[in-house]
């Protein structure tokens, strides 16, 4: 199969970000095609992963449907051939969007990352290891890794352009957004987990934690970039979580995991990936996406 690792299309490219090439299309929208580079500790690899792009594409536009009526979002179309970019676009590279591509509405980024913890996994682990807070939320003693949190905490971070995202309080959340804006963000963050949660564990699947970004748009608060995939989420095999253990994930834990045994220090380059480890990611990303949204993948 083709991966897709970086993208020059003849209109104008607004960025190019770890996961995401971003075109301005004019009148206000953007077009946002979705590759198969992966990133892991802010870095960007080198080995693409095979089908990712069309996974978190696919995956976000289920979710965006399925949260339609709880918060609006930028998402005009899906379809490339629908979207007016013959004259401007050579017909092979309009072929080349299918199935990871979306046209969108251009809004202003709310400048953090809206951070949803459900269970005690990674970063949060470890400060609750080392402090037995997570994101300035006390949370009771003598817990594990993997296990389920008393209640699902809001632990939002910076949203770096460059380098590394840190993790920061609500409070500092207020301080660099409005304490308005915050509210807000928490609450549908929680709101849009908790269900996504449920509707996931209902299918076998745990939604441990999850990213959400909004922005505004008409001076409304909008969900952007990707919803609940395997690259802003961790997924778990609810029967195969044994607190205290590291949990099998469908998401891109596998390479940060095998990263974190090759003892590279998470400065680029980033060593080159086996080709068993893209094959796992791989499968990883197409099961767990079948396993939510149960469609068939579109590549």
């Amino acid at each position: 199969m083709n991966t897709l690792h970086t993208l020059e299309l003849p209109i104008p490219k607004l960025s190019s970000g770890k996961v995401r090439e971003i075109f301005d299309v004019g009148d206000g929208f953007i077009l946002v095609v979705t590759t198969d580079r992966l990133s892991a500790f802010d870095v960007i690899l080198d080995d693409p992963i095979p089908s990712k792009g069309f996974v978190l594409n696919q995956m976000s536009l289920f979710w965006y449907n399925r949260f339609r009526g709880l918060v609006p979002n930028t998402v005009l179309m899906s379809d490339p051939g629908m979207m007016g970019l013959g004259e401007e676009i050579p017909e092979d590279q309009v072929a080349q969007l299918h199935g990871r591509s979306v046209l969108m509405k251009r809004a202003d980024v709310i400048p953090i990352e809206c951070i949803v913890r459900g269970y005690l996994a990674g970063s949060g682990y470890k400060d609750y290891m080392r402090e037995g807070t997570v994101g300035g939320h006390k949370l009771p003693a003598g817990l594990k890794k993997a296990d389920q949190l008393p209640n699902a905490i809001f632990t939002p971070s910076t949203k770096a352009t460059e380098g590394h995202d840190e993790n920061i309080t609500v409070a500092q959340a207020a301080n660099l957004v409005g304490e308005e804006i915050t509210k807000k963000l928490e609450k549908l963050s929680l709101k849009i987990y908790t269900e996504a949660a449920k509707y996931a564990l209902e299918r076998g699947i745990i939604i441990a934690d999850t990213k959400f970004e909004f922005g505004i748009l008409d001076d409304e608060i909008v969900l952007i970039d990707e919803v609940l995939t395997p690259d802003s989420s961790r997924f778990w095999q609810a029967d195969k979580v044994v607190p205290g253990e590291e949990p099998a994930s469908y998401d891109k834990q596998i390479v940060r995991n095998w990263l974190e045994a090759s003892g590279w220090d998470k400065t680029p380059p980033a060593p080159k990936l086996p080709q068993d480890i893209l094959d796992k990611t791989s499968n990883a990303y197409q099961e767990i996406f079948s396993k939510i949204t149960e469609n068939e993948l579109i590549t």
